[in-house]
C-alpha cells in the first residue's frame, strides 16, 4: 500500500474553516491500532513580492484522553475573551469587509461634499 493510501486511509471525518487568509483544517484520523484522534491544522497563506506564495502550517495532535480538559480550557479561554473584550472585533483589518481607507481626504472636503449630496432611494429607479 502507498502512502498515499495509507494518509487516505486515516482519514476519517473532516471540516474546513476559511478566514481569511487562514484556513483551519479538523480532521479526524486513525491511528494503527484503529482509534480515533484530532488534528487540527493552521494553515496560513503569505505572498512574496514577485507575486509568489507559500503556506505556514501548524499542527496540533488531541487524542481522547485529553478531550476533556482541552475543552474545558478551550472554553474557559474562549469565555475569558468575551467576557474581557466582547464578541466584536476590535481590530477592523481582521474583519472580513475591511477595506483600507484613503486617509488623504480632508475633513473640510467632507463637510462641503455632504452639503451637497443627494437622498437616493433605489426603488425609486
Amino acid at each position: 500500500m502507498s502512502e498515499k493510501d495509507l494518509m487516505d486511509q486515516e482519514e476519517i471525518y473532516s471540516k474546513v474553516l476559511r478566514a481569511g487568509r487562514r484556513t483551519y483544517f479538523f480532521d479526524v484520523r486513525s491511528t494503527k491500532a484503529g482509534d480515533y484522534y484530532l488534528t487540527i491544522t493552521e494553515s496560513k497563506k503569505f505572498t512574496h513580492d514577485d507575486g509568489s506564495f507559500h503556506y505556514k502550517k501548524h499542527k496540533i495532535y488531541l487524542y481522547k484522553e485529553d478531550f476533556s480538559a482541552f475543552r474545558e480550557l478551550m472554553n474557559e479561554m474562549m469565555d475569558y475573551i468575551i467576557d474581557e473584550k466582547g464578541a466584536e472585533v476590535i481590530s477592523e483589518r481582521h474583519q472580513r469587509d475591511f477595506k483600507k481607507e484613503d486617509n488623504t481626504t480632508h475633513e473640510n472636503d467632507e463637510k462641503s461634499s455632504t452639503g451637497s449630496f443627494t437622498d437616493v432611494d433605489f426603488d425609486d429607479i
